[in-house]
């Protein structure tokens, strides 16, 4: 074991989870519903039908979960706030009960030594507010702010990091314009109005987080993709150009540099709000402390007339290694990812906030092992690219994995895993994979186990 993949003092080692994959109890203690506890319900949304009204059922075991990550060696946790638990209606109404479970989870990851992380808004809009139309309603932003007041006052003395949005481009391409995702909108004409309104939203959090906090920092959290051409063709170089602009430069263009991504009224068409887009700018570009990076895989990019509206789709790479979701494992990219959001947007602090693969995991055995080398591997060659982009200039403050249990994974139930502990849906056993072990030897090394042979 050398130093050769040492990370540096004060890198923060983590994992992460969302409230409705892994909490459970979706009404419990006054909580109101959210839209993925209506869109799960919905025949045909989800897989088998599945939802999260048990899934991991963290709300009751959170306990267990927090010694669990202190068995780790977690030096922080990641988790998401449930809106409608601490505000049933939305707005207005704050519920004691909601409040008080927040509350024991970030005591008892204090007192374990873990820092807790929170994430304002993962997907879960209250109903309530969707009812008002949700993020097609230009007032959504002055109900984030609301909502970032309250958890700010009830959690900032002692959460100092916080981000406002998880993956925005998820929530407007999924829950928008494709249908996949909650709310199921399938409407060219709504995304690009979600996408500014849930960016309008990121920036009336920043102000009310520093209206509110005494000290701590807020970032954005943004799914990243690399786009790269299939081949050398004008069309297949056409269609990275618009995927990168759709998926990566869409949020992060406004967010850091105060303008839009051309190539969007081209992906849209008369349906680019270009005054409305352009008058969100200036609420929209707020300064932050830190970007989130939630990295999976690159885009291997060609054109196809068939993927509207980007015209653009995955070409699959013969003998490359793909997780059960379909994402190709090639780690190099993620280096270039995140010195490309250091050259693009200035050398400012980075986390990777998500980072791991869903793979089919053996049944626990007899001994309660869970051998799961896929993913160690995925795990150890991620580790070497991030640190391969530290040695390279990249500000890069911590690493979260993705996730520290295998839970509800939204529309596709509860079919695939990405956890590094094995979660038994029936009996809710907890069960650490070898890709926790390995995880927790690269915590207590501070990196240095990632140059052992595997």
């Amino acid at each position: 074991m050398t130093d050769r993949y040492r990370f540096p003092d004060g890198f923060l080692w983590g994992a992460a989870t969302s409230a409705y994959q892994i909490e459970g109890s979706p009404l419990a203690d006054g909580a109101g519903h959210n839209i993925w506890h209506r869109f799960a319900r919905t025949p045909g949304r989800t897989a088998n039908g599945e939802s999260g009204e048990v899934a991991c059922d963290h709300y009751r075991r959170y306990a267990d979960d927090v010694a669990l990550m202190a068995d780790l060696g977690l030096a922080a946790y990641r988790f998401s706030l449930a809106w409608a638990r601490l505000l049933p209606d939305g707005t207005g109404r704050v519920n004691p009960g909601g409040v008080a479970f927040y509350d024991r989870l970030i005591d008892a990851l204090l007192a374990r030594g873990i820092t807790p992380v929170a994430t304002l808004f993962h997907w879960d809009l209250p109903v309530a507010l969707d009812d008002r139309g949700g993020w097609l309603n230009p007032e959504s932003a002055d109900w984030f702010a609301e909502y970032t007041q309250v958890a700010v006052r009830a959690y900032g003395d002692r959460v100092k990091r916080w981000a406002t949005l998880n993956e925005p481009w998820v929530v407007s391409d999924g829950g928008y314009l494709h249908g996949a995702l909650a709310p199921g909108h399938r409407n060219i004409f709504e995304a690009p109005l979600a996408s500014i309104n849930l960016m309008r939203a990121h920036g009336a959090g920043v102000q009310a987080f520093r209206a509110t906090a005494r000290d701590g920092e807020i970032g954005l959290v943004v799914n990243l993709e690399p786009k790269v051409a299939a081949s050398d063709s004008a069309s297949d170089v056409a269609a990275v150009r618009r995927a990168d602009a759709y998926m990566n430069r869409q949020y992060l263009d406004p967010a850091l540099l105060g303008s839009w991504p051309a190539e969007l009224a081209e992906i849209f068409g008369e349906a680019w709000p270009t005054d409305v887009a352009n008058a969100a700018l200036p609420l929209i570009c707020q300064p932050i402390d830190f970007v989130g990076v939630n990295w999976y895989t690159r885009g291997v990019t060609r054109h196809d007339p068939g993927a509207w509206p980007v015209y653009a789709a995955p070409a699959r790479q013969p003998q490359h290694l793909y997780t059960d979701v379909g994402w190709e494992v090639y780690a190099p990219a993620l280096t270039d990812t995140l010195i490309w959001v250091t050259e693009r947007y200035g050398r400012r602090p980075i986390y990777i906030t998500e980072n791991g693969a869903a793979l089919q995991d053996p049944p626990v055995a007899r001994d309660g092992r869970v051998q799961d080398p896929l993913r160690v591997d995925y795990l150890r060659d991620h580790l070497i690219a991030a640190h391969d982009a530290i040695a390279r200039g990249v500000d890069l403050r911590g690493y979260f994995a993705w996730s520290l249990l295998d839970n509800y994974e939204w529309s596709l139930g509860f079919s695939k895993r990405f956890g590094i502990v094995h979660v038994n849906y029936q009996t809710q056993e907890r069960t650490p994979k070898d890709s926790a072990r390995f995880y927790r030897e690269v915590i207590r090394s501070h990196g240095r186990s990632l140059d052992a042979p595997p």
